[in-house]
């Protein structure tokens, strides 16, 4: 049977699941090309919300925040900072089951977390468990700024990657040994790196769009929140000729709030609550107005797409931090009051080849195909572990 490796992630947002789609699919095309006999199978696997009523209610109250009451999670996040339930005696008698089970089960080669709540679950967990590979711990952290969660910082954890130097640095404050930190970039996946299945002519055509006009894509993310509403209405007062594609995410009131205002407004607008292919829709796209959650906008920045932030709403605060750096590299501008939005829209047009534009290098932003880097090592310790197991069999 072939070796596992077993990524960890949680239902909070929609970030950590596609940083662990984009490891999967990055590890997956390395051994595909490599024509590797026997690869590794990947297994990804939710955790928190699976251990127990009282994390399962935690999860809930993340996403009804982040959909509802945005402004709020400042106070979530300083709860959890507080009381650090993901690394407590009581946070893990009641998660150990679960995960001495999930672990078991898998037996895998490597075990890979991303999601600041799962790390010292799963450190502590393996070493209470006799694992036949013996794996180590990988964290990849995914908030690419100083105000990570503090969550991230695992000593427990055989290696941690970091995004950037701010994440590095801040997680050196936190204790994590330098020597356990490699610095490399986000995990894009890489459907963002490739060039796109569908062109915009085709992608908008089907979407009832025209090809020729600037398009405007608003998303309010896996939870569908923010002040998108607000943003979309502000729009009618562009002046030159713009349509808009609205992505609500889980938010059904906001779909149907934005179908409701999209009959006032003078350009078309085509309203979903997701996109079949959002790798394609940025590169189709001439505009993303988005929260700062850090694979959006890095996905955005893989596909040089220029970005508007939504701060109406106060971000998170390990979101704050990345529309800072976006804005500061001028990847991104700052949409303050509802109608920042006309200003920008007003000088932005239509760049053809975006995509061969170079980026900046400060804070890694240049590295958009780091997840390749994280899939190698994740393999070269797999590898590593599968032939210290043998050696100790032999």
């Amino acid at each position: 049977m072939s070796n596992k490796i077993l990524i960890c992630v949680s239902n909070t947002g929609g970030g950590h699941h596609s940083a662990a789609n984009a490891l999967k699919a990055a590890i997956e095309e390395l051994t595909a090309k490599q024509h590797a006999a026997n690869p590794y199978q990947v297994v990804i696997a939710d955790v928190i919300e699976h251990t127990n009523p009282i994390h399962t209610f935690f999860v809930f109250l993340y996403n009804f925040l982040l959909r509802h009451k945005q402004s709020w999670m400042k106070y979530y996040i300083a709860l959890i900072e507080r009381f650090k339930p993901d690394n407590s005696a009581i946070g893990y008698w009641l998660a150990s089951g679960v995960v001495k089970r999930l672990l078991v089960k898998t037996d895998p080669a490597i075990v890979v977390s991303v999601h600041p709540m799962t790390n010292h679950y799963l450190a502590r967990a393996m070493q209470a468990v006799n694992l036949t590979h013996r794996p180590d711990l990988m964290v990849v952290v995914v908030d690419p700024n100083a105000n990570l969660w503090t969550g991230w910082a695992c000593k427990g954890a055989a290696l941690t990657v970091a995004p950037n130097i701010l994440a590095q640095e801040r997680l050196v404050q936190l204790g994590v040994d330098v020597n356990k930190i490699v610095t490399i970039g986000m995990p894009v996946d890489p459907r963002f790196l490739h060039a796109p299945t569908q062109s915009r002519e085709s992608l908008l055509t089907e979407l009832g769009l025209s090809p020729d006009l600037l398009t405007i894509c608003l998303t309010a993310g896996w939870a569908g929140g923010g002040s998108i509403a607000k943003i979309y209405q502000a729009l009618g007062d562009v002046r030159k000729a713009i349509q808009v594609l609205v992505v609500c995410g889980n938010n059904e009131e906001l779909f149907e709030e934005i179908q409701l205002l999209s009959t006032q407004m003078p350009f078309a607008t085509k309203v979903l609550p997701e996109l079949p292919s959002l790798s394609d829709a940025m590169s189709a796209c001439d505009l993303l107005v988005t929260k700062a959650g850090g694979l959006t906008t890095f996905e955005a920045v893989a596909r040089r797409l220029p970005m508007a932030i939504d701060q109406l709403t106060e971000p998170m605060p390990q979101e704050a931090g990345t529309a800072e750096m976006l804005i500061e590299t001028d990847l991104a501008k700052p949409i303050n009051h509802p109608y920042d939005i006309v200003a920008i829209v007003e000088t932005l047009e239509h760049q053809v080849n975006r995509e061969s534009l170079p980026l900046p290098t400060k804070y890694n932003l240049n590295r958009t195909e780091a997840v390749y880097e994280i899939a190698e090592i994740i393999l070269s310790m797999c590898q590593k572990n599968t032939q210290t197991k043998m050696l100790m069999e032999a």
